[in-house]
Parts: C-alpha cells; sequence; structure tokens
C-alpha cells in the first residue's frame, strides 16, 4: 500500500471517532522521516486514546504496519509512527503548544476533504 493509501486510512479511521481540525501536511520535500504528516485534536484524553487506538485498529486491519505508538498513557499527544506516514493526536492545549503547523509550514497541506464525513 502506498503512502496516500495510507494517509487515507488514517483520514477515515480518525473522522470516524470525531477527531477534530484534521491537517494532513506533504512534508516529502521538507523531511526524509516521512511521506506525510497527519495532524488532529481531541477534547479529551479518552478521546485522544480513542483516535489513537481506531488509527491502529483500522491500519492493522489493512496489514498497514504500525511500527510505533508513542504518548498513549498519557493521552495529551499521542504520534502513530506509520512508516511513509506519521500520525500526531492533540488535546487542543497541547497542539496550541507545540504548534506543529507553524513547524513545518514550508510543507504544503493536502485536501483530505474527500475522505472525510460533512
Amino acid at each position: 500500500m502506498d503512502s496516500k493509501e495510507i494517509l487515507k486510512t488514517v483520514v477515515r479511521a480518525a473522522d470516524d471517532k470525531r477527531a477534530e481540525d484534521m491537517v494532513a501536511l506533504d512534508v516529502r520535500e521538507v523531511s526524509l522521516m516521512a511521506d506525510y504528516f497527519v495532524i488532529m485534536d481531541a477534547n479529551s484524553k479518552r478521546q485522544v486514546q480513542a483516535i489513537a487506538e481506531a488509527v491502529v485498529d483500522q491500519d492493522q486491519a489493512s496489514d498497514i504496519t504500525v511500527k510505533q505508538v508513542e504518548g498513549k498513557q498519557t493521552g495529551e499527544w499521542v504520534l502513530v509512527d506509520l512508516g511513509d506516514v506519521i500520525v500526531h493526536i492533540f488535546q487542543k492545549e497541547q497542539r496550541e503548544y507545540y504548534n506543529l503547523e507553524k513547524l513545518w509550514s514550508q510543507a504544503p497541506l493536502v485536501n483530505i476533504d474527500a475522505w472525510m464525513e460533512v
């Protein structure tokens, strides 16, 4: 499965769990670590953890290798490493504090609207 298909799987799984303000960045030209970053937030520790679980479960069901999951215990910022796609799930305060979108502002946004329910 290519990185765009992995991205699509992540977006759909996170959207099913009501992830908020989800954005995807195409970091292929600015980073060697991945093709895409997906950044989103949630209203609570429980929701952050539920989104992370849904992303991992859907990826495993789709035979996508989950390399690592970090931060799930605290539920403030969970990172799911899928190799070519790295998923960042934040509580709102942590997302504002770390501001990854600004850090990676040179990376273009990917239009993910078609993969999300309206």
